[in-house]
C-alpha cells in the first residue's frame, strides 16, 4: 500500500510525497551513509524523483538524487576502515524540495551559470540580457530556486557506478538566451574517485558555467566548524571581490595574504584573518585562479587542490579543467534562521562547518572579455570536467 500526500513548498514547486509502507516489523533497506530510498521516491512538477545509489567494491559509495543533480552522501572508509559521509545535506526530499524554509545548493549540479553576474546583466553581440536577480541585484547560481539545482533532471543510471543526468532547459529561462540540452554524469571509479563531467548543447549563442557543490566536512563530524581540515590549493592568483562578492576585475597575488594556500595548512588558521576579503565574506568565499590552467587550456591530470582531515585520515584530491576553483567555508551556514535547520542524523550546522572546492569559470566571466570565455555557440559543445580521489594519509 501506498500513501500519497500532496504538498506546494515555496516558489511553486509542486511536489506529491510517496510513502512506502513496510512490511510489519521489516526495516526499510537503507544505503550505507544511513538513508532511506523511500524518502526520495517521489514526484516534483510531475516528474519522478528518485535516489540512486553508486558504489565500486572498495567501500565508496555515492547516492545522489535526480531533483537538482545532488549528491546527498558520499561515503569512504576513514583511516579505521569505517564507511564514513564526508558531505552535508538533508535525508529527505521534503527538505531539499521546501526552497521557502530550507533553500539550500548542497550537493547540486549548478546550472545554467555557476556563481555570480554582477547585476544580473551580460551582452552577446549587440544584445543585452537581464537575468533573475536573486542575490541581491545580482545573478547567482543561475537563478537559485529556479535554476538547475531545483529543477528535476531525467535519469539513467548505468550499472553499479555511471549515472547520467539529462536536463533540457528553454531558451528566456531565468533570462538566459538559447535553449540548452545539458547532460551531467557522475562516475565511481575503483580507485575510489567522484568523476563528474558537464557537456551541453544549444541553438543559440549562450553562457553556461557548471559545477558541483558539495560541502565537503572530510572528519565526517558535522557538529563542529572545520577548521582542522588542511587545504592546498595549487594557485598563485585570486580574483579580489567586493562586499557582494562581486570580482573587482583584478587579479592580485595571494602571497603575503590569508589567501595562501600553496603551502597546505588547516582552515582554521586564516579564517579569522583581519585581511579585508576575509572579513568582506567573514571566511573565504573566493575564486582562486588555477596554475594548473596554462594558455587557455586546464590539466585535469594535475591536483589543482586538495583537502585533508587529521582525525579521520581521509585525504581528497580534486582535478579539473576549468581555470578556477571556488573555495568557500560554510559562512553561512548556522547563521541566523538556518541555524535552527535540521539535516542529515539530526544535525543542526554551525558555521564553518565545510569547505566547498568548486570548479568554474571565474565569476563575473561574461562581464570580463579578458577572462576564459563561458560564451558557447550554437554547433559547439561545451565539455567541463572535475574528479575527486579520496585515499588514506
Amino acid at each position: 500500500m501506498t500513501n500519497f500526500k500532496a504538498t506546494i513548498f515555496g516558489m511553486g514547486t509542486a511536489i506529491a510525497l510517496l510513502s512506502a509502507c513496510a512490511s510489519p516489523g521489516v526495516e526499510p533497506a537503507k544505503t550505507v551513509s544511513g538513508l532511506d530510498p523511500a524518502r526520495f521516491d517521489t514526484t516534483i512538477n510531475e516528474k519522478p524523483v528518485k535516489l540512486f545509489t553508486l558504489k565500486n567494491s572498495n567501500g565508496m559509495e555515492v547516492c545522489i538524487t535526480n531533483y537538482g543533480g545532488r549528491v546527498v552522501s558520499l561515503v569512504v572508509p576513514n583511516k579505521d576502515g569505517k564507511p564514513t559521509d564526508v558531505v552535508l545535506g538533508f535525508d529527505n526530499i521534503q527538505q531539499y524540495a521546501d526552497t521557502l524554509n530550507s533553500p539550500s545548493d548542497y550537493g547540486s549540479s549548478v546550472g545554467r551559470y555557476a556563481n555570480r553576474i554582477k547585476e544580473g546583466k551580460f551582452a552577446l553581440g549587440d544584445q543585452t540580457y537581464q537575468l533573475k536577480q536573486n542575490d541581491g541585484v545580482n545573478c547567482l547560481h543561475g537563478g537559485g530556486t529556479t535554476g538547475w539545482m531545483n529543477q528535476v533532471y531525467d535519469a539513467e543510471q548505468i550499472g553499479d557506478s555511471i549515472l547520467k543526468l539529462t536536463i533540457v532547459a528553454q531558451d528566456g529561462e531565468n533570462g538566459f538566451p538559447g535553449t540548452v540540452k545539458a547532460v551531467t554524469t557522475y562516475k565511481v571509479t575503483a580507485d575510489n574517485t567522484l568523476d563528474m563531467t558537464w557537456e551541453a548543447e544549444t541553438d543559440k549563442e549562450t553562457i553556461i558555467n557548471q559545477t558541483n557543490h558539495n560541502y565537503y566536512n572530510l572528519s565526517g563530524d558535522f557538529t563542529k566548524p572545520a577548521y582542522t581540515q588542511v587545504l592546498y590549493v595549487n594557485a598563485d592568483n585570486f580574483t579580489p571581490s567586493d562586499k557582494q562578492y562581486i570580482p573587482t576585475g583584478e587579479i592580485k597575488p595571494v602571497e603575503g595574504t590569508a589567501m595562501d594556500f600553496r603551502t597546505p595548512h588547516a582552515v582554521g588558521d586564516s579564517i579569522h584573518s583581519s585581511f579585508d576579503q576575509i572579513q568582506n565574506a567573514t571566511g573565504y568565499d573566493h575564486n582562486y585562479c588555477l596554475n594548473t590552467y596554462k594558455d587557455g587550456k586546464g590539466d585535469d591530470t594535475q591536483v589543482c587542490a586538495s583537502l585533508y582531515s587529521p582525525e579521520s585520515g581521509i585525504f581528497m584530491e580534486m582535478y579539473t579543467n576549468e581555470p578556477g576553483v571556488q573555495v568557500y567555508s560554510g559562512n553561512f551556514q548556522g547563521v541566523g534562521r538556518d541555524a535552527d535547520i535540521v539535516r542529515k542524523n539530526g544535525i543542526k550546522y554551525p558555521k564553518h562547518v565545510s569547505v566547498c572546492l568548486e570548479s568554474q569559470k571565474y565569476p563575473d566571466s561574461p562581464n570580463h572579455p579578458e577572462w576564459a570565455s563561458p560564451t558557447l555557440k550554437p554547433g559547439e559543445k561545451y565539455y567541463s570536467h572535475a574528479a575527486y580521489k579520496f585515499s588514506i594519509k
